[in-house]
């Protein structure tokens, strides 16, 4: 990976008062391996390098800008790298478009793009921090096929251009509301998948009036989390 440029003021790169804290990548890809091993995730070794390399530059930002709940024990690595891998297996192999919504520390946006390479990813984040750490995970990771979007979710949804494009939209930890159901639907084709991340026996699918609920997949680990795998109509 190329190196900070000469504006070097990265969370992570060692100047400008931020530091080095937290665990090696070679670390996390021994952690990721590890965890990886008892459930049905075949990580081929270049995504588990990715996903150490995304997960090493997280722990480095959250030192100073608090991204997301990331501790030293292993239901981090599970929640952000493990979980959207699972994911990405459920997305068809002829989908070629996914909008991510309130990307924040770029899970599962990032780890499901290491999995499938093959899709154009886009990010939505309205706040400026944050999509500062996205460009750089998208930089640095030397992804083609990724847009970060520094907005609110209602200015994307309302771009003629993105009407109905996308063939997944992929969701964690964002309130959904009236108006949010509206710009999803306005986003993803008919026919299109949403993968929503939430917590077992958690309702929060009679806001998709004209949708289905396929199926409910346990995500790895013992979290209690699992993935709502909802076709849109």
């Amino acid at each position: 990976m190329g190196r900070v440029g000469s504006m070097g003021r990265n969370p992570g790169d060692g100047r400008d008062g931020f530091r080095r804290g937290g665990p090696t990548e070679s670390d996390l890809a021994l952690r990721l391996r590890k965890l990886a091993g008892p459930s049905r995730l075949r990580l081929e070794g270049e995504a588990v390098r990715a996903l150490a390399r995304y997960l090493g530059l997280l722990f480095r930002w959250n030192d100073r800008m608090n991204l997301t709940a990331l501790g030293p024990d292993d239901d981090g690595l599970q929640r952000l790298a493990l979980e959207p891998a699972e994911a990405a297996l459920r997305i068809p192999e002829a989908a070629t478009r996914m909008v991510d919504i309130g990307s924040g520390g770029g899970s599962p946006a990032i780890p499901i793009k290491i999995v499938r390479p093959d899709l154009s990813v886009r990010m939505v984040e309205s706040r400026t921090r944050k999509a500062a750490f996205l460009r750089e995970a998208v930089r640095r990771l030397e992804f083609a096929g990724a847009v970060v979007e520094n907005c609110r979710l209602d200015a994307v949804a309302d771009r003629a251009v993105l009407r109905e494009t996308h063939d997944v939209l992929t969701v964690r930890g964002v309130r959904i509301d009236a108006a949010a159901v509206s710009s999803f639907r306005r986003l993803v084709r008919p026919g299109g998948l949403f993968l929503i991340f939430c917590s077992e026996g958690q309702e929060k699918f009679a806001w998709l009036a004209g949708a289905r609920v396929e199926r409910r997949v346990p995500l790895p680990g013992n979290s209690g989390r699992e993935l709502a795998v909802i076709c849109r109509r």
